[in-house]
């Protein structure tokens, strides 16, 4: 059969209403304020047994080496000095540093008063009270306190556990890891040979009962933990200096600890120029006797030539040629120093360096011109120059030796290296973590925020029909639109009576829209064969039986003769409503042919209402309502009143209301505001167009304006389960 039902527009869907954003988080301000509170409970367990964290740190500054100190200082200035910060953090991240620190500390000794398991901080901290138990006493809470002097094991026991407890009078027991117990006395070393253990307590408090763990650590792991907690940084672009900072939860740990890696680090970059002095030194010493021999072999040739030549010295002119020449050297080296520092700072543009080369290229060119005057010399005067300038040449690359050897001597034995502690070791006093007020509001914060998150997706995730006009999209006509009524929330499991609202409170609007209801159901049904209606739902819950008995007390109070069934043989509920014991005959007991109608109408609470109950439960109720004692029924029913209404089951959950939905004038479907979803409506009115029965309309219940989702029901349930079918949308309901 073709489905006439039209969906409704993805666009329109798709629209956000921000008034009703705000109205469905209104609603649920309940659960934002418990979903906030719950957070704020769970920030404060957590900072209260979350230790603080402090940071201790220091300043160490790099000063600027050479890059080949074993030169002569006209070869020096030749190599550049490259920044080395990268090189030194990691050098003080180094295995070799991290380990002497942790040798110098005893970093691997772990020696702690128990904790309690979960609220261990909080309680050693004072925090909370711990009863004085004989279970609970091990527990540390806060007076407990202990220092190892020595602590020695064997390879097997790094790693295990050792407990200690306090027996009092600086008297203790060992529990070690092979099972064996002994005892020992503060102060006094415990040395157990065979197992290649020792130990001494130099400090001990707290009360007869208290345990401590001990523990030597694996070093390889401590070196990788106290990595971790170490942060080197340099302060500013090449600036040469580094900042350490250490964290840990003992201010005065974090502080000794940071203290001796920077000593370590200190005493191996000392060690390391003592060595690179040394390295530079022993070059050197190699290389003077080979200078010493240039020098000497430089005077022996200018000496023979001078023999051969019988040529004295080199005159006046050349002696100041050599002077000029050796003068104008000098300063070009002087120059390429200035370089260096110059092109570290700027480009080849600036002023400063343009004008360095300017003086440069004149020098260049003068040095040029009087080497060409050399040539002018005579032959003898010309020979005699030059091997007296490679003479001063080897004297001078020779005393340059020399004077770098008494350096690099001087260096050595002063063990200073070129690292500076500029700031010591020092913890802030205040702790740096937890940030208690910045994670309670961040906690408060993300506790409102999963409220409201909550609050959406429940409504999201469930969406029901919202509004009249979602059901006229769909082709259904919305005969009356009936509030939601807060006096007639029943908490599940209330046995207690039913209240029926149009007695209880007649004036309220939600029996206004029911006597909307009477009145369209009024000229609806004039052309109708039958003056009798069938009130399903699509699902449990929706108020279809708190629709149908107000329904009912509404008519007859209008001057109506009513009868009002309940025709949901598996779980009718509706003698609650009228204080009818279970038992009472009614339905089933007439369609079986049990009992005439006359003895099992009953009359209702208001003059003109009868009311036919289930009766018991039958095992067949399908079969019962499939007889042609129904169709009699419902014939009966219309020759005796004026309006018969027939509680019927919900269709998506068994085939009752289909058989009812035929032997009735019209058949009208409970929906319940936004719980009902809408592919439900659809599944119900396919379910009944299959069948031949046309939904003549539908009822809205349960309508709040504010939009937002009501938690509760009618009191009203079913025990036999639903599921929806292929394609439904939403949760059908228990």
């Amino acid at each position: 059969m073709t489905d006439g039902t039209r969906p409704v527009q993805a666009a329109e869907e798709d629209e956000i209403d921000l008034g009703q954003l705000l109205a469905r988080l209104w609603a649920g301000k309940a659960w934002i304020a418990g979903s906030t509170a719950a957070a704020g409970l769970l920030a404060l367990a957590h900072l209260a047994n979350t230790p603080p964290t402090y940071r201790a740190d220091a300043l160490l500054q790099l000063e600027e080496k050479g890059a080949a100190q074993a030169l002569p200082e006209a070869f020096s200035a030749l190599a550049k000095v490259e920044p080395r910060s990268a090189t030194e953090v990691e050098i003080l991240r180094s295995r070799f540093v991290l380990g002497e620190a942790v040798a110098a500390t005893h970093l691997d000794w772990q020696a702690a008063p128990l904790r309690a398991p979960v609220l261990g901080q909080a309680l050693a901290a004072g925090r909370l009270p711990l009863p004085d138990l004989e279970a609970l006493r091990g527990y540390d809470r806060g007076d407990a306190r202990i220092r190892l002097d020595m602590l020695e094991v064997p390879p097997d026991w790094i790693g295990a556990e050792i407990r200690l407890t306090a027996m009092g009078k600086e008297r203790f027991t060992l529990a070690l890891p092979d099972g064996s117990v002994t005892e020992g006395v503060v102060g006094v070393p415990l040395a157990l040979p065979k197992l290649g253990f020792g130990l001494r307590i130099g400090v001990l408090e707290g009360a007869p009962g208290r345990q401590f763990v001990l523990r030597q650590q694996d070093e390889t792991q401590v070196i990788r933990a106290l990595r971790g907690r170490l942060a080197v940084a340099e302060r500013g672009r090449d600036s040469s200096i580094l900042e350490v900072s250490l964290t840990g939860a003992d201010p005065a740990e974090a502080q000794r600890t940071l203290g001796a890696i920077a000593e370590a680090y200190l005493q191996q970059n000392r060690s390391r120029s003592a060595a690179e002095a040394q390295s530079s030194l022993d070059f050197i010493e190699r290389q003077m006797p080979k200078a010493q021999d240039a020098v000497a072999a430089a005077e022996d040739r200018l000496n023979a030539y001078r023999r051969a030549q019988r040529a004295i010295d080199l005159g006046f002119e050349g002696q100041s040629l050599l002077t000029e020449i050796g003068t104008v050297e000098t300063e070009l080296r002087q120059l390429a120093t200035e370089e260096e520092d110059l092109a570290s700072r700027y480009t080849s543009n600036h002023p400063a360096y343009q004008k360095l080369l300017s003086a440069r290229a004149r020098l260049e060119e003068r040095l040029a011109a009087l080497r060409r005057e050399t040539t002018e010399l005579p032959e003898t005067q010309r020979e005699v120059f030059n091997l007296t300038r490679d003479l001063e040449v080897a004297q001078q690359v020779y005393l340059q030796l020399m004077n770098r050897a008494q350096e690099l001597s001087v260096l050595k034995a002063s063990t200073l290296g070129n690292v500076r502690l500029i700031d010591s070791a020092r913890t802030e006093p205040q702790p740096i973590a937890p940030r208690r007020s910045r994670v309670l509001a961040l906690a408060l914060v993300l506790g409102g925020l999963a409220g409201a998150a909550g609050v959406l997706g429940r409504h999201w995730l469930r969406r029901g029909v919202r509004g009249a006009e979602e059901l006229d999209r769909l082709g259904l006509p919305v005969f009356a639109t009936v509030l939601f009524a807060p006096k007639m929330v029943r908490r599940r499991g209330d046995r207690r009576p039913l209240p029926i609202l149009a007695l209880t409170d007649p004036a309220s609007a939600s029996v206004e829209g029911l006597r909307s209801l009477r009145t369209s159901l009024h000229f609806g049904m004039l052309d109708a064969r039958t003056r009798s209606i069938a009130i399903t739902s699509a699902a449990p819950e929706a108020g279809k039986s708190f629709t149908a008995v107000n329904l009912a007390v509404v008519a007859a109070e209008a001057g109506q003769r009513v009868c009002l069934v309940d025709a949901d043989l598996r779980c009718g509920q509706l003698r609650r409503y009228f204080g009818m014991s279970k038992g009472t005959p009614g339905l089933a007991d007439y369609l079986a042919g049990d009992a005439a109608l006359e003895d099992l109408l009953r009359p209702g609470p208001v003059e003109g209402l009868m009311v036919l109950t289930t009766g018991r439960y039958p095992p067949n109720p399908s079969e019962l309502l499939m007889r042609p004692a129904l169709a009699e029924l419902v014939a009966e029913l219309d020759r005796r009143f004026d309006l018969a209404i027939l509680d019927a089951p919900p269709a998506l959950a068994v085939t009752d209301p289909v058989v009812i939905g035929r032997a009735v004038g019209a058949t009208i479907a409970v929906v319940r505001h936004d719980v009902t979803p809408l592919g439900d409506v659809e599944a119900l009115m396919r379910q009944l167009r299959s069948a031949g029965v046309k939904l003549a309309g539908a009822v809205l219940n349960a309508y709040r304006p504010e939009a937002g989702r009501s938690p509760y029901g009618y009191g009203y349930g079913y025990q036999y389960s639903y599921r929806p079918q292929a394609g439904d949308q939403g949760d059908p309901g228990s």
